[in-house]
């Protein structure tokens, strides 16, 4: 294999290699993101809940 087709080669795989990365970074970004969205969502549900449950628990005559 001729050296200029190796050379080519090299700076293909290379660039293909670093096109990966930054879309595995983004992916990983992307990730994090909604990592924390579902923590918020779920913090929401545990809220309302609670909530729910407490109002339940209370007298009828306070719904009045």
């Amino acid at each position: 294999m001729p050296i200029n087709n190796i050379h080519a080669s090299l700076e293909t795989l290379r660039t293909e290699y670093q096109s990966g990365q930054d879309a595995l970074k983004a992916l990983r970004e992307q990730q994090a993101e909604l990592e924390k969205t579902m923590l918020r969502i779920a913090g929401a549900i545990q809220v309302l809940e609670e909530v729910e449950a407490a109002e339940k628990q209370t007298p009828d005559d306070q719904a009045q």
